[in-house]
């Protein structure tokens, strides 16, 4: 059986990603992950102690039939003066002919360990709904059972937990946001798509370096058996507290810039681009990720000094 997508590059992207032979599915990857940790560790709910909206969008492999684009939405906050936060996202995947749909809940639970530092937990609850169009593809042999029925909202759910530890200065958390593996392609005897897995390690500093000048290098480390350890460097600055500059590298993988501006109070946009390290490059211009924040800050949850996560 062969299945020919346009312009081979495709066939090789969708082949790699939800055939035989790549039988571990990954997460979608985030070059701003330090301003999207709800999406990774669901300890996050509530941490910055107002409520929380994000966005984000992420073209990535531009150039590249049916390279992958991902959407975030998410909102998180205090609940009232307790410690318990409460966030819920959304995000939509969509590579090749699939298009992907996961709505997640999460609770947290804060423990003030000193008068600086706080430690949270948390769980996450989500459902999955996975949509499969084979009319996308170009198909060898038009009347191969295996395509005839596309797969239509399959839902699968799954649950995640994590640890974060934070301060106004600094930031390190653990976390497994889907416990339970699921085989999206399990009736089709030539292709197997598994979800594994995910263990998340992140962290970040900020450091003083004069009055209008502050720098927080950050990582995020991501292992699923199965495929290659993913691990984020970034060396971010932040200039009079309202503009951010960096740059970033994913092992073996791109390097990336970063940009920030903090509009006021209740508002920040950020950018980031990436260039592929790989062989890949030759068949795309690089990644795109914007983002958006908007926070509800009244007079008493000021932050004199904005945080990058």
């Amino acid at each position: 059986m062969i299945v020919v997508i346009n312009k081979f590059k495709v066939c090789i992207l969708f082949l790699l990603l939800t055939v035989t032979v790549a039988n571990a599915q990954q997460d979608s990857q985030y070059t701003n992950y330090m301003y999207n940790t709800i999406n990774v560790n669901p300890a996050y709910a509530g941490s910055r102690g107002v409520m929380s909206l994000f966005g984000m969008h992420r073209n990535q492999w531009v150039g590249l039939d049916g390279a992958p684009m991902t959407n975030v939405a998410s909102i998180n906050t205090p609940i009232n003066n307790s410690n318990v936060g409460l966030g819920i996202s959304f995000v939509n995947d969509r590579i090749g002919p699939s298009d992907e749909n996961a709505i997640s809940v999460d609770i947290s639970y804060t423990i003030p360990i000193s008068e600086t530092y706080k430690l949270s937990f948390g769980v996450k609850g989500t459902a999955n709904l996975l949509n499969v169009d084979y009319t996308k593809l170009n198909i060898y042999d038009p009347t191969d059972v295996q395509f005839q029925n596309n797969i239509d909202n399959r839902f699968s759910p799954n649950i995640g937990a994590g640890v974060y530890l934070h301060s106004d200065k600094l930031y390190a958390g653990i976390s497994a946001p889907n416990f339970l593996e699921t085989e999206h392609y399990d009736d089709n005897a030539f292709a197997t798509a598994k979800e594994r897995m995910h263990y998340y390690l992140i962290g970040g500093y900020v450091f003083d370096l004069s009055p209008s000048i502050k720098f927080k290098p950050a990582f995020l480390t991501k292992v699923v058996s199965g495929a290659p350890l993913q691990l984020d460097l970034t060396a971010n600055f932040m200039f009079n507290e309202k503009f951010v500059l960096g740059a970033a590298w994913r092992w073996d993988a791109a390097v990336s810039g970063l940009a920030g501006f903090q509009v006021n109070e209740n508002w920040m946009i950020g950018y980031a681009y990436d260039a592929e390290t790989t062989k890949l490059a030759n068949y795309n211009s690089g990644s795109h990720e914007i983002f958006l924040r908007y926070e509800f800050k009244g007079k008493k949850e000021k932050v004199v000094s904005p945080r990058f996560f």
